[in-house]
């Protein structure tokens, strides 16, 4: 089980950025994906969340109407696009799956994930 998290940098805020999350078939395939990020001397926090099949997506309301989650299953990657991004968005980006059904809500706690992959930092100037 590998996920390999990338696409970070350092951008203006109000710039966009799209991080990418490769991973293999059967994890990919199977599970519920999510975007999860840690800011210095925070918690880690849910970002987004896709279902198996793509066809529901789930926000954190900091990001909501400005990041899009997105999965391309015949290629096993995940995308966050992120646009009009804000200083408060420097942290830690890392993907990660989940086994738990979609109507669980499961997705939405940092500690139920199981399988994480390296982050991407991404730092936001004002």
């Amino acid at each position: 089980v590998q996920l390999q998290a990338s696409g970070g940098g350092s951008v203006q805020a109000g710039d966009s950025l799209r991080l990418s999350c490769t991973a293999s078939g059967r994890t990919f395939n199977n599970n519920v994906m999510g975007w999860l990020r840690q800011a210095p001397g925070k918690e880690r926090e849910f970002v987004a969340g896709i279902s198996q099949s793509g066809g529901s997506t789930d926000y954190a309301d900091s990001v909501k109407g400005r990041f899009t989650i997105s999965r391309d299953s015949a290629r096993s990657i995940m995308y966050l696009e992120m646009n009009s991004l804000k200083p408060e968005g420097t942290a830690v980006y890392h993907c990660a799956a989940i086994s738990s059904s979609w109507y669980s809500r499961d997705y939405r706690r940092p500690n139920a994930y199981e399988w994480w992959g390296q982050g991407t930092l991404v730092t936001v100037s004002s």
